[in-house]
């Protein structure tokens, strides 16, 4: 990928738990990527839920190319991880659509396994890695010195954004999702 090429990604994760993941992956892909996630104390806490999804969406997703979703043991149960993966599949006047991946970490129980199972991915990616030729896909996390392999995943994740219609068709969480982490949520 060449320096004409750098994406806008948006990072997407659980940020109690993930965030280590979150500083490599950035690290890792240095000047490949623009990151445009939210950090904790971006978004006051305290404000109205429909501030806080606009905030998300016009403030950081606005101009990304690409949502990567790092996907730990509790992301499928994040209210926040289901809006910005929601956001970043609308194509508004202000928001073109991103292209979307999700990246299996080594604290998730089906990393490296050869199938995953969609209970315990965010329903929303869930839903768009299926068919023939899925919106997204995901992968397992390839480690420090895999930045090609990623840098792929990522082009291809731009090129699929306007050839692949997306499912967008589910509810928004109002809540977090409760349960066991690696059980999974019954949807």
């Amino acid at each position: 990928m060449s320096q004409t090429d750098r994406r806008k990604v948006f990072v997407c994760y659980h940020h109690d738990k993930d965030q280590k993941y979150k500083n490599q992956f950035v690290r890792m892909m240095g000047d490949d990527i623009v990151d445009k996630s939210v950090e904790d104390g971006d978004i006051d806490p305290n404000i109205k839920t429909e501030t806080t999804r606009q905030k998300i969406r016009d403030d950081f997703i606005a101009d990304a190319t690409v949502t990567v979703v790092l996907i730990g043991p509790c992301t499928w149960q994040r209210k926040h991880v289901d809006w910005e993966i929601g956001s970043s599949l609308r194509k508004t006047k202000k928001n073109s659509r991103c292209g979307l991946l999700g990246i299996l970490l080594p604290n998730h129980p089906d990393f490296k396994k050869e199938t995953y199972r969609s209970r315990l991915i965010p329903p929303r990616l869930a839903d768009n890695c299926k068919g023939d030729d899925p919106y997204a896909c995901i992968y397992d996390w390839p480690g420090q010195q895999a930045t090609d392999q990623i840098r792929k995943w990522i082009h291809k994740a731009f090129k699929r954004r306007d050839a692949t219609p997306p499912d967008n068709s589910r509810d928004q969480f109002g809540r977090n999702r409760t349960g066991s982490c690696s059980d999974g949520w019954s949807y």
